[in-house]
């Protein structure tokens, strides 16, 4: 049997593969490698596959197969269109068969949640609008939670590794990516490998506040969309310095596929973002959590004010920026 190393998970026309199939395959059914989905990458006599959408990291490109330095496929699963409702719930399905939830309140983790119905994470300062609300949905829903409250010192500790970590070194994305740290170092500790995220929900349905104001929402959308893979590797990156993975269930490309064939308009109308994905979630959670309109991570975590604190701190009044630049250079020499 073909010795494959595999991380991540891998799925065939909508049916989990163990690794005795993953092997059986690489060696007797090669073509059927490219119609591989689910998040992985994969190595084998000096072969390597990498998910659709590369949210597994692996040295090659996303989506592709490549043997000996030699493109040898695209990996393109082709599963049958589905209404999002499905999309989602298959999605899901075929990731809640381990790890944990991470949960911030929010309709996109409460309907991942809720679904999952695995263990749930919490993360934020004691005060922060995120525990408040996980607190809340996690108790609507009769989940279980764990609530890991971090305090200022702790976020100031985690800012080299976290700088270092990421590729692009900016405000936002050390905000986000801080948050991320927190959610992995607890899951990390207690033994889960997969943190099972609502990722992905914002840039497809249409969740930035931003977008109630766009004049160029289909655009904007579509811009969003395209930064996703930069989004994955960041938190990815995160994760990983725990010993732990995301698992994406919005970016499935069930899902990805069903939420593209919706007109923008229809994903911002009458003051409400992300309106497909609620009207989903609202036949699976409270009507109060799919409706709800929730903070950003960043914010709603507590860590963006304590991070603009710290640049204040250490002499960067007015730029964040220059905070981080500082700190990749004093830690890392870059």
């Amino acid at each position: 049997m073909t010795s494959v190393h595999i991380a991540g998970w891998v799925e065939l026309d909508g049916k989990r593969l163990t690794p005795h199939e993953i092997g059986h395959i690489v060696k007797n059914d090669p073509g059927a490698i490219n119609r591989f989905g689910g998040e992985f990458f994969l190595s084998w006599n000096g072969c390597r596959a990498r998910d659709h959408f590369g949210v597994i990291q692996g040295d090659c490109t996303a989506g592709t197969l490549i043997c000996n330095g030699e493109i040898k496929g695209a990996i393109s699963p082709a599963p049958p269109d589905m209404p999002l409702e499905d999309a989602i719930i298959t999605a899901i399905r075929l990731r809640s068969d381990e790890g944990v939830t991470a949960l911030s309140g929010g309709v996109d983790s409460s309907l991942v949640a809720q679904c999952a119905g695995r263990e749930c994470v919490a993360v934020g300062l004691s005060d922060s609008h995120d525990l408040r609300q996980a607190r809340h949905a996690a108790a609507l829903l009769g989940l279980s939670c764990t609530y890991v409250t971090i305090t200022p010192d702790e976020i100031e500790a985690a800012i080299p590794a976290v700088v270092a970590a990421i590729p692009k070194k900016e405000p936002v994305s050390t905000g986000i990516a801080l948050t991320q740290y927190f959610i992995a170092r607890w899951a990390g500790e207690q033994g889960y490998r997969r943190i099972i995220t609502g990722q992905g929900a914002d840039e497809l349905f249409g969740g930035y506040s931003r977008y109630l104001q766009t004049a160029t929402l289909a655009e904007d959308l579509a811009r969003d969309i395209a930064g996703l893979k930069g989004q994955a590797a960041r938190d990815q990156s995160v994760a990983a310095l725990h010993g732990t993975c995301l698992s994406m269930p919005y970016l499935d490309i069930r899902v990805v596929r069903a939420a593209l064939a919706i007109p923008a308009e229809e994903k911002v109308q009458g003051g409400h973002r992300k309106v497909p994905l609620r009207k989903v979630a609202e036949r699976h959670i409270p009507r109060e959590l799919a409706w709800n309109e929730k903070k950003a991570m960043q914010y709603g975590s507590g860590v963006w004010k304590v991070l603009r604190q710290l640049a204040r701190k250490n002499g960067y009044k007015t730029s964040m920026q220059d905070y981080i630049d500082h700190i990749s250079r004093v830690h890392h020499g870059h």
